[in-house]
């Protein structure tokens, strides 16, 4: 196909703001260059067209012309011309649009010009609030990821008490066992268990030695009481980094979302929770579960999940518009190499899927980490 003509798309094509963030593009592509995709539309059509004496596939033009009729080749002629003009006009009204367009073709006739229309949704006209200082506010008040001795003493305590429980456990369920065995009458009952085990938890806690800590986790894995509160505090200390990083994101981005006034397209909400749905399928898979018992035992439906679900996918949405929109006032870009070196380990892994589709992902991601850093910096 040849497209050698250059029609200036922003004079041939007019938009038009519709409610709810979507726009209407209508105008007309001139006759050659619905003419220019013949060939392309035939082959297209041929492909699966079986005529007796011609093998699939290989039926002459001429044949295949009588045989499919003018307007079936004029069809997919124009959705051809169509869809290669469509980005271009997209490109030169500078629209950010969102998913497929809705195409309706308005004229069509041999030797004429193809008039049509594209509805389609776009990322909507928003106001940033003052995400600097709303960022600096929140980072004013972060608290630190030191863990202090009150929370490593409350830990110790916490792992004693299971340990204990774990081996009362242990030892009620030997006895009975044994006394299942001599079928003797005074089997424990469950009650008389948990009883037991409730006693337990009022009695005092064990002293902590160096025999003591050599029992718990794994064998050898702490030597003294010195060596396992060292290791436990580090351990304490990444879990509440971890902990407090993702509170602290989430402060600093409800902040900015809740000054922000957005007309979501619907669209957008409903890619959020088609990737609810998906993230929830692929957790239910890896248990072994099948989606329609899952949905029976929890007694709802797809449609109750989604009313549920419905102000997450709102603020996720409202978050990836304000992100991007953030990162372009910024000019954050991600970082190339770390964007090639993650595509590529991704693509390892998953071998069917998209390179389009997965490089746009990690670009997302990376770039939402960028910005996101870029606020905590905000003194």
């Amino acid at each position: 196909m040849s497209h050698t003509h250059s029609i200036d798309y922003k004079e041939a094509f007019t938009v038009e703001k519709l409610g709810g963030s979507q726009v209407k593009i209508s105008g007309e592509l001139p006759y050659v260059e619905v003419e220019s995709e013949k060939k392309a539309a035939l082959v297209a059509l041929g492909k699966n067209i079986e005529i007796d004496g011609f093998r699939k596939g290989h039926v002459p033009t001429p044949v295949l012309e009588k045989h499919l009729g003018e307007m079936a080749i004029l069809a997919e002629m124009a959705e051809r011309a169509i869809a290669h003009a469509y980005p271009h006009i997209v490109d030169e009204h500078k629209l950010e649009v969102i998913g497929q367009p809705q195409i309706e073709v308005t004229k069509i006739a041999p030797n004429n010009p193809l008039a049509f229309s594209a509805t389609v949704a776009v990322v909507p006209d928003f106001e940033l609030p003052d995400y600097k200082t709303i960022a600096k506010e929140v980072n004013a008040k972060r608290p630190s990821d030191e863990v202090t001795d009150e929370e490593l003493e409350e830990k110790i305590k916490e792992i004693q008490k299971s340990k204990r429980a774990y081996e009362r456990m242990q030892e009620l369920s030997q006895q009975n066992q044994e006394a299942a065995e001599k079928e003797a009458e005074d089997l424990p009952t469950p009650e008389s268990v948990e009883k037991k085990v409730a006693e337990d938890t009022e009695a005092p806690l064990p002293e902590l030695t160096d025999e003591y800590v050599k029992t718990l986790g794994q064998p050898g894995q702490f030597e003294t009481v010195e060596d396992f509160k060292t290791k436990l505090r580090e351990h304490l200390q990444i879990e509440k980094a971890q902990q407090n990083l993702a509170k602290h994101r989430a402060d600093i981005t409800d902040g900015i979302i809740d000054k922000t006034e957005i007309t979501l397209p619907q669209i957008l909400i409903d890619s959020e929770i088609n990737q609810m749905f998906a993230q929830m399928e692929e957790d239910i898979k890896r248990a072994d579960l099948k989606i329609d018992d899952y949905l029976t035992h929890i007694k709802k439906t797809r449609e109750d999940l989604k009313t549920e679900w419905l102000p997450a996918a709102e603020k996720r949405a409202k978050l990836q518009l304000v992100l991007n929109e953030i990162a372009k006032v910024e000019e954050i870009v991600p970082d190339k190499e770390e964007l090639d070196k993650q595509t590529k380990e991704l693509l390892e892994r998953f071998k069917d899927a998209d390179e389009y589709r997965v490089r746009l992902y990690v670009a997302s991601v990376l770039l939402n980490e960028a910005v996101m850093k870029t606020l905590e910096e905000q003194k």
